[in-house]
């Protein structure tokens, strides 16, 4: 398996071997904004953001909105593209798993970093999650529910997931969202509410 480091991430994106990045947002997170109007505003962390399609989606509706990526060439196109999408968000290289947050966050969204980290640093990742944010903030995550084991993608299952994140988190939401086409029913959306208000 390679080292999953900084170095790899970038050298996939000056190589444009990104088949992840599909152009668009997740089509189940397009569709829970749409649906979901009355969600008070706030601040969001999109860790593992890419060239930031998410980021941008949870800008256009309205939140203050920053997306992390360990490679630099991921963050630099992702300001470029939300600048020209005449959108304000910030992009910041940053390890999700290692470093300290710059503010407790009201929401995390997950799309791409749980299934790309090594499955040894899962573990790392919740403590991650708990990290970045506030007693009582959200943590929504779409899922992808592969077998693989040689990846990255890593697989997991919904009974890893609901394991791993119950201690922690109270599940408010499970749904199948839209997916992108290879994705159809391979994709599981968790609402999760950080538990602890204090």
């Amino acid at each position: 398996m390679p080292i999953l480091n900084g170095n790899y991430w970038e050298e996939r994106y000056q190589a444009g071997d990104t088949p992840w990045d599909k152009g668009e947002a997740s089509p189940g997170l397009v569709d829970f904004l749409a649906t979901h109007p009355e969600l008070k505003r706030g601040t969001v962390c999109v860790p593992g953001c890419g060239t930031g399609h998410d980021v941008r989606a949870w800008a256009e509706a309205g939140f203050d909105a920053v997306g992390y990526d360990i490679a630099p060439s991921a963050v630099q196109l992702g300001r470029e593209q939300t600048a020209a999408a005449g959108l304000t968000a910030r992009f910041e290289v940053g390890d999700f798993l290692k470093d300290s947050p710059p503010l407790p966050f009201d929401w995390v969204f997950e799309h791409t970093l749980y299934c790309a980290i090594d499955p040894r640093d899962r573990d790392g990742y919740v403590e991650a999650a708990l990290r970045w944010l506030k007693p009582g903030g959200n943590y929504l995550a779409v899922n992808y529910l592969i077998p693989d084991t040689d990846g990255p993608p890593f697989g997991t299952t919904r009974e890893e997931l609901i394991k791993r994140f119950s201690p922690h988190f109270d599940l408010l939401v499970e749904r199948v969202p839209r997916s992108y086409p290879n994705r159809t029913g391979l994709e599981l959306m968790l609402w999760w509410k950080r538990k602890g208000c204090g």
